[in-house]
């Protein structure tokens, strides 16, 4: 039961960022970078409707997802407690401080709908929606770490309120270019204001970025206080897998700017209609995927507060070392004597035979994906005899059939817990099905991409979308159940394959975005005409004679493929802790 509620309250978590996203950075893009007071002949009505349609819907939205964040609590209150938590509940920080804050909210979006979107030109409706959003925002400084802390509660309540405010600044921004695009794509707007308000919105994402940075750094130091609980502890490694995913999403900012910066100096606007709006494609997934972690943040401990529970750093890196894969598996009536319900019994030490019936899964698991990922780089040179290697993703397909009676051996279809009381009352077991059936429909709808002779599918996208999908439900994994230290050296193996599923998804969606420079993408999947061979070639053509964009599309499709293959690596070492 404690597992289902904390990977709802992750994914919960997550939406919620996202709303606030959406709502509070759409009102800070209307305030400083639309402006559309200043000259309101610049901009179309339904520019500024779709605006701040993104303001109320998200709003709406963030009052649902925290009124139901408050109910998921009360559910596992009351199912733990096997009674009514109230009325003690209601006197709690956490109820007052959720109640309030979804009723703030719900007065920004009414004011949003009912004033703002009849009066989008308005400077005075702007500052007054602002106003209207402060009480908002500072009350969320009660629902977050600090407000729980003895020491430095204000200033931490203060800086963590700044540092979602900066976040939402510059991801509702990201937000908006893509709603900007999209209508500039669909001839709804004029093509000069998508340089314009790049170029503006650079400048406001810089100062986001900045803001982001200062308020998180004195954060980082209060709740982590030596380098092993950085390396060590849940907190720590998500915290790391923030600042990398940070790092992706910069480094596509930066290309962003530099297109801008381009187009100013030579007035040459290729690179701003031909990369910048797959390269914010590309950054969503990673500030989507960047919220899903900041939201499993907030449920670990400080690592502070856990100076017992830390991993030191050898038994961290001793988690990745290179290691002969186990190749032989306990037998199924072993695991089941030895281990006679470990989804059943909270705090139960893994038997010996569930150790190494984890471990074979997970290796095998990695064997499957590094031979896929070995074909798929093959793949990519242009010679008749690799052609069928484009089928490289029935691997996943046998993959799929594999861990379906492979994983969770003692529930259904192998042991003897039952599919549905295993399945939902067990928080690890849910997300072990839900990836099974990932691998199982990503092979599936890969292989019709691959074979469809419609240049026009849509099919080659459900992969990366998948792969993203992937990856954010390895950052929110959980292991409820295991000691703390050891629920955290399986949880940094999930976390450093969910940053390459990112780096997967982004490198294939890139590939597919880029110019969509050869309609074999679409229909046959092998990339023969546009991808990267041996010795620096695309196919028969050397990377220097191809269009840039085309060569950047077959770098990043090829990135893909390698991403795929550390997963496959890191799986073939796994090795579960015995403790």
């Amino acid at each position: 039961m404690a597992g289902i509620a904390d990977f709802l309250d992750s994914l919960i978590g997550g939406f919620d960022l996202i709303c606030y996203s959406l709502a509070i950075g759409s009102l800070f893009w209307g305030l400083f970078v639309l402006r559309p007071w200043h000259q309101p002949e610049q901009y179309p009505a339904l520019l500024l409707q779709k605006t701040i349609t993104l303001i109320y819907k998200g709003g709406f939205w963030l009052a649902a997802a925290q009124l139901f964040k408050i109910i998921l609590k009360i559910w596992l209150m009351a199912a733990v407690l096997e009674r009514s938590p109230f009325p003690d509940f209601a006197g709690t920080t956490q109820f007052i401080g959720g109640i309030i804050r979804t009723l703030l909210t719900l007065v920004l979006a009414v004011y949003s709908y009912h004033v703002l979107r009849n009066q989008p030109f308005s400077k005075q409706h702007w500052i007054s929606a602002a106003l209207v959003a402060v009480p908002m925002i500072i009350s969320g400084a009660w629902l977050v770490h600090g407000a729980g802390r003895f020491e430095n509660q204000a200033l931490l309540m203060s800086l963590t309120v700044l540092h979602q405010l900066a976040a939402a600044a510059w991801i509702g921004g990201v937000f908006q270019l893509i709603n900007l695009w999209l209508l500039r794509n669909n001839h709804q707007l004029d093509g000069g204001l998508w340089p314009l308000l790049l170029k503006r919105f650079t400048v406001f994402g810089i100062a986001s970025v900045a803001a982001l940075l200062i308020s998180g750094l004195p954060i980082a130091l209060q709740y982590i206080d030596s380098w092993n609980g950085l390396i060590g502890t849940g907190y720590g490694n998500l915290l790391l897998v923030k600042i990398t995913l940070m790092a992706i999403a910069l480094g596509f900012a930066w290309l962003n700017k530099s297109a801008v910066s381009d187009y100013g100096l030579s007035g040459n606007n290729y690179a701003l209609t031909h990369r910048v709006p797959y390269y914010i494609e590309a950054e969503t997934f990673v500030l989507v995927t960047l919220l899903f972690t900041a939201a499993s943040l907030a449920s670990q401990p400080p690592a502070i507060d856990i100076p017992n529970l830390t991993a030191s750093w050898q038994e961290v890196l001793n988690t990745f070392n290179p290691q002969i894969p186990q190749t032989s598996s306990p037998k199924h009536t072993d695991l089941i004597a030895g281990e006679a319900g470990r989804v059943a019994i909270v705090g139960q030490t893994p038997s010996l035979a569930a150790t190494e019936w984890s471990n074979y899964n997970h290796n095998i698991a990695g064997i499957f994906l590094t031979v896929m990922s070995f074909f798929a780089m093959l793949s990519y040179v242009k010679y008749p005899a690799l052609r069928p290697l484009k089928y490289w993703p029935l691997g996943f397909v046998g993959l799929g059939i594999f861990l379906f009676f492979r994983s969770d051996a003692e529930t259904w279809p192998l042991g003897p817990i039952g599919f549905w009381e295993s399945t939902f009352n067990n928080g690890e077991v849910l997300q072990h099905r839900i990836a099974t059936l990932l691998v199982l429909v990503l092979g599936i709808m890969e292989l019709a991409a691959r074979m469809t002779k419609n240049p026009d599918s849509k099919l080659p996208y459900v992969f990366p979308l998948l792969a993203a999908f992937g990856g954010l439900m390895l950052l929110t994994h959980s292991h409820v159940g295991f000691q703390a230290k050891s629920a955290f050296l399986i949880q940094v193996g999930h976390t450093t394959m969910g940053i390459f599923s990112l780096i997967l998804a982004c490198g294939r969606w890139l590939e597919l975005k880029l110019d969509q420079p050869s309609k074999n993408i679409a229909t046959e999947g092998v990339y023969a005409e546009s991808l990267p061979g041996a010795g620096g070639r695309i196919g028969s053509l050397p990377i220097a004679t191809l269009p840039p964009s085309l060569a950047v599309a077959a770098i990043a499709g090829f990135i893909s493929v390698a991403a795929l293959f550390q997963i496959g690596i890191i799986l073939m070492f796994y090795r579960e802790p015995l403790y």
